[in-house]
């Protein structure tokens, strides 16, 4: 009876990281893109980059290690 619930919160945990590795590839993609139409070297921008590149790819990374299906 205990663990029953296991597969449901697995299965609802699973949405939830693969919605935010959606919302953090549409955060890198704007960074690259505003990174790339600065004029000048702006390291704020840089840093933004960076931010949003290591979120993205370590919630990548934990998708990958619990076998997560991204549709």
């Amino acid at each position: 009876m205990l663990f029953s619930r296991k597969g449901k919160l697995k299965k609802e945990f699973d949405e939830k990281l693969v919605s935010s590795i959606k919302e953090t590839k549409g955060t890198l993609q704007n960074a690259k893109v505003i990174e790339g139409l600065t004029d000048d070297y702006n390291l704020d921008v840089i840093a933004e980059r960076k931010k949003a590149e290591s979120i993205h790819y370590y919630l990548y990374k934990e998708a990958r290690v619990r076998r997560v299906l991204i549709k």
